[in-house]
């Protein structure tokens, strides 16, 4: 008779991963319960849609079962580079910021990130919180971290921001509509001020820890606050304080926004080989603009990965530009498939796999240090940092150079 019990891996894979998340998950107040019900009400919206839809779909799922297996190979090879672009990112940012990490295990940081970013309820806080902790467990100081996420996050904005106005412009060129002229003004807008951000961060910088000593403030006027809060409220100031010394050159920026723009492309390119994979002819002068706008709404924080909101709106304004309604569904399906679906298998066996090389450093280091008498060698002290975090004053606390 077999047994119910899952297998012993199985359950130690669980068991690391679960423990790597633990404390990451934001708290569930009255705006996540809303933000919750409406991706609930939302994803039953979309299955009305579907219900009704079924023709299309099974003309859809037909078409899917006949894709070219070499395109196909070309999408996943172009959604492969766009993560390594990405880890590429990270490896730039954080040398700016005078902390060095190895390329491979920051590419094995994007597969798990993604998969989070794709599967878990509240992001981007979850996604965010997880990399904080692998930068700090590698050396990096809270400065460094702190400044890496905050980089990194306004120059993806400029790329998408870029990416979605080239489109918005292609679209205007094969189109007599004026409509786009306002959301070209609105594109150019974002543009400059993600732009804008990013070369006056220490501005933003500033108005954060202005927000922190008011919010402070607010505190020990209301309660008297306790050691723990009034140490948090300091420790946060001057890590915002720390990142404000980072310097970031005009030739770094440029390089930066650059990379940042390349995960873009190449996750759009990743678009275009599915519609070569599923025989479906491209609608260019639209293909990039329905790119974009799918980005945006599944950036939302409603349902993780933009679940349902990327393949419809996709779909929309491909068909709302000359595709047909099937190749539109079938090339939005067959890309999220690699985009999202493939992504988060790979993204969560890496998961597992950092977590397993952490327990596995952590018990090296408890069984060397009554070996050697004291902690390991490269470890850190009893009461110190946290493994792979570098002593107080070291060289990650260094600002490092512009470029």
């Amino acid at each position: 008779m077999l047994s119910a019990c899952p297998p012993a891996w199985l359950t130690r894979y669980r068991g690391l991963v679960a423990g790597e998340l633990a404390g990451l998950r934001p708290g569930r107040d009255l705006r996540v319960v809303v933000r919750y019900a409406v991706g609930v009400l939302l994803g039953c919206v979309v299955l009305v849609l579907l219900v009704g839809k079924r023709g299309e779909l099974a003309a859809a799922r037909h078409q899917l079962a006949s894709v070219s297996g070499d395109w196909v190979v070309a999408a996943i090879a172009a959604e492969t580079v766009s993560l390594l672009a990405f880890a590429w990112l990270q490896h730039r940012v954080l040398h700016l910021s005078g902390t060095t990490m190895p390329l491979p295990g920051l590419f094995l940081l994007t597969l798990a990130n993604d998969a989070i970013a794709n599967s878990v309820p509240g992001e981007p806080a979850v996604s965010s919180a997880y990399r904080y902790r692998y930068y700090r467990r590698r050396g990096a100081t809270s400065a460094s971290a702190g400044w890496t996420i905050f980089t990194i996050l306004i120059a993806q904005a400029v790329g998408m921001s870029l990416l979605l106005l080239l489109g918005v412009l292609v679209a205007l060129a094969g189109s007599t509509s004026t409509l786009g002229a306002g959301v070209t003004v609105i594109g150019l807008v974002i543009v400059l001020g993600a732009g804008a951000i990013l070369i006056r961060r220490d501005l933003v910088l500033r108005l954060a820890s202005a927000a922190v000593r008011g919010v402070d403030r607010l505190t020990r006027r209301s309660a008297r606050p306790s050691g723990p809060q009034r140490t948090l409220a300091a420790r946060i100031e001057g890590t915002l304080t720390r990142m404000r010394e980072i310097p970031l050159g005009p030739r770094s920026t440029v390089t930066v926004v650059a990379i940042a723009t390349a995960v873009w492309w190449c996750d759009f390119l990743c678009l275009v080989c599915s519609f070569r994979a599923v025989h479906s002819p491209i609608p260019w002068h639209g293909v990039m603009l329905a790119y974009g706008v799918a980005q945006v709404v599944g950036s939302f924080p409603i349902v993780p990965g933009g679940l349902g909101l990327v393949e419809g709106s996709l779909a929309v304004v491909l068909v709302a530009y000359g595709a047909g309604r099937v190749p539109a569904v079938s090339a939005a399906l067959a890309f999220r498939i690699v985009n999202f679906w493939l992504a988060i298998v790979v993204g969560w066996l890496s998961a597992g796999l950092i977590a397993h090389n952490l327990r596995r450093g952590r018990m090296v280091a408890a069984t060397a240090a009554p070996v050697l008498g004291g902690p390991v060698l490269g470890g850190p002290a009893p009461g110190g940092p946290v493994l792979g975090g570098p002593a107080p004053g070291g060289p990650a606390d260094a600002s490092g150079t512009a470029d």
